[in-house]
């Protein structure tokens, strides 16, 4: 992470907020503002909880047809950033949170940052219904795993059986 961003998040765009909230008071009135601030709260909400489910259901669709499941979890993550936004009182940071809802937003920011981000998957595949073999993977049936104590484990103390 860049250090100037620290400064501007927690310096610069709370100012501008403050700023935009005294202009939009003055326009519109006290009571209309802090209505449009509980109103994109609550929009965020409903959005994160409606655009979250539907993304669950596409990655649930992209699993069974084998495709990996990177574009779900960056799209994801971004609608989860979108709601906090919407949630933070602020005018500025609600433009961005719906800005991020759009789908077109999404993918135009995932082109301008992916190339620096890498996203991980677990090896699981879908056709197969197994985690491939990579070296990094330990795959267990069921009668390599038991729930039970074992006797020989130098873990438990004699006499507790």
């Amino acid at each position: 992470m860049r250090i100037w961003i620290l400064p501007l998040t927690f310096i610069v765009l709370p100012a501008l907020e403050i700023a935009t909230f005294i202009t939009v008071g003055r326009a519109i009135g006290v009571l209309a503002t802090l209505g449009l601030i509980f109103l994109t709260s609550l929009a965020g909400i409903m959005l994160l909880r409606a655009q979250g489910l539907g993304l669950l259901e596409r990655l649930r669709q992209g699993l069974r047809a084998g495709e990996g499941p990177e574009a779900p979890m960056v799209h994801g993550a971004m609608i989860a950033m979108a709601g906090l936004l919407l949630i933070i009182p602020g005018f500025i940071t609600d433009a961005i949170g719906f800005l991020l809802f759009i789908p077109a937003v999404r993918e135009f920011a995932w082109s301008l940052i992916g190339r620096r981000i890498v996203v991980g998957s677990s090896s699981y595949q879908a056709s197969t219904g197994h985690a491939s073999r990579d070296g990094k993977t330990i795959d267990l049936d069921a009668e390599d795993y038991s729930s039970g104590p074992n006797p020989s484990s130098p873990w438990l103390k004699r006499g507790e059986d």
